[in-house]
């Protein structure tokens, strides 16, 4: 076992990697009641298509989240109840590229442990359970569907994206879902919940040989690889649309503005890459930014607008969006500033306030166990240490950012997705 600690940001964590992949890290909290379990596995919604057994398989969109919904079931009972009895509180999620599982608890951390990891072990699916799931999956999907909010970003990613999976939503369609069989379900947890292709990270007052014990009792006889993935042709730097509109039940236009950008390399360079993407995000129309200033005085926007940077393996993006009576003009507006930035440069002052003030919201971040659980491992799969954070940070110069939005804000690769009032239909 193997004691890392990161003197500038004044944590540590122990780590193991057990013979059959599953790598284990514990954050010790003395003196804290709660404890925190988080068992994270390299697979979301945009692993679509990969190499199974020699063959190339593709499953329908949206099975790595109808997958996290079975995965509950055992075969004695719903695991649900199970951590009830424990008095645990669990949950999960999946995401573009991962899905997670778990709990937090104050007493009865071994059996919660226990049986987290038995859940995401046990795949135990029949065709009445999975069928029934299927219309709980449909009515959330057609929830997501009425969400202007989801449905903004989701048009957006479908703009700029003519392959990558990205341009899916997470959770399926009706349709998709429609597809999913109870073979497919297994076929997946076989090719992806690998202990190899899982993290399991703890943060709390716990005994770190006990977690490590605990999680080699569900170790596999067999050290299993997972698949490898295919995320479809090289994207080029142009967006599919430049535009899309669609029309819903909303008081006003709400928007969402995207610029294609490079995928950068994995490891330290892609943890370099995002905190450049979002201090540009800052400096061109942040809050303390003219710009920002001049949208909001002038009513383009208003306090919900917000700008950054997102990345998913290969397919990464700078965006902004919220709610305004003139999403084109916003969209001209920012180009118009990124032009100016590039013949004038910023005020390097606001750029070291932001660095200090962004380093200084990553560190108090770290008071949150979940934020911890779930940064460690979502690093972790792109390479990187997150606890190296501060390093990253330093090495950002005001260059890099001027750089990134010279690059990135064009308008040949910019994308804008709105959704109008429905009342607006015959005028606009």
């Amino acid at each position: 076992m193997r004691y890392l600690e990161y003197p500038k940001i004044g944590e540590a964590y122990y780590e193991e990697r057990l013979p059959d992949g599953l790598l284990v890290r514990v954050v010790r909290k003395p003196g804290f009641a709660r404890k925190y379990a988080f068992l994270a596995v390299n697979f979301g919604s945009i692993d679509t298509s990969f190499t199974l057994d020699g063959g190339k398989m593709r499953v329908p969109d949206g099975i790595a989240h109808y997958l996290e919904h079975k995965m509950f079931d055992l075969p004695e009972d719903n695991a649900m109840n199970l951590f009830a009895a424990y008095g645990g509180s669990p949950n999960a999620f999946t995401s573009y590229a991962m899905t997670a599982y778990y709990f937090s608890c104050t007493e009865q951390f071994a059996e919660n442990l226990r049986v987290l990891l038995r859940m995401v072990y046990t795949p135990y699916f029949t065709d009445e359970s999975v069928e029934k799931e299927r219309g709980i999956i449909a009515q959330e999907i057609r929830m997501y569907e009425d969400s202007a909010e989801s449905r903004v970003g989701e048009d957006l990613f479908g703009a700029l994206f003519a392959e990558h999976p990205i341009r899916v939503p997470i959770a399926g369609s009706v349709e998709s879902i429609g597809e999913i069989t109870t073979e497919m379900l297994y076929a997946c947890h076989r090719a992806f919940y690998c202990p190899a292709n899982m993290v399991l990270c703890v943060v709390g007052d716990v005994d770190v040989e006990e977690v490590c014990t605990l999680a080699r009792e569900m170790t596999q006889a067999e050290r299993q690889m997972p698949p490898a993935r295919d995320y479809g042709a090289v994207e080029t730097m142009l967006p599919l649309r430049a535009k899309t509109v669609r029309r819903m039940e909303v008081s006003m236009p709400t928007f969402s503005v995207g610029f294609k950008c490079a995928p950068p390399a994995q490891g330290m360079e892609a943890m370099r890459r995002e905190i450049i993407g979002d201090l540009a995000a800052e400096i061109l129309v942040g809050e303390s930014s003219p710009l920002y200033q001049r949208l909001y005085e002038g009513g383009l926007i208003d306090a919900d607008f917000s700008a950054g940077y997102e990345s998913v393996k290969n397919a990464c993006l700078f965006s902004a969006g919220g709610d305004s009576k003139a999403p084109e003009a916003v969209l001209a507006a920012i180009l118009d500033e990124a032009k100016r930035i590039e013949r004038e440069g910023f005020d390097e002052t606001l750029f070291e306030r932001l660095k200090k003030s962004a380093l200084g919201r990553r560190t108090r971040d770290l008071d949150s166990f979940e934020s911890i659980c779930y940064r460690i491992c979502a690093y972790h799969f792109d390479g990187a240490d997150y606890f190296r954070f501060p390093e990253a940070y330093a090495s950002v110069t005001p260059e890099d950012v001027q750089a990134f939005l010279c690059e990135t804000i064009r308008p040949e690769r910019a994308a804008i997705s709105i959704i109008r009032p429905k009342e607006q239909e015959k005028t606009a």
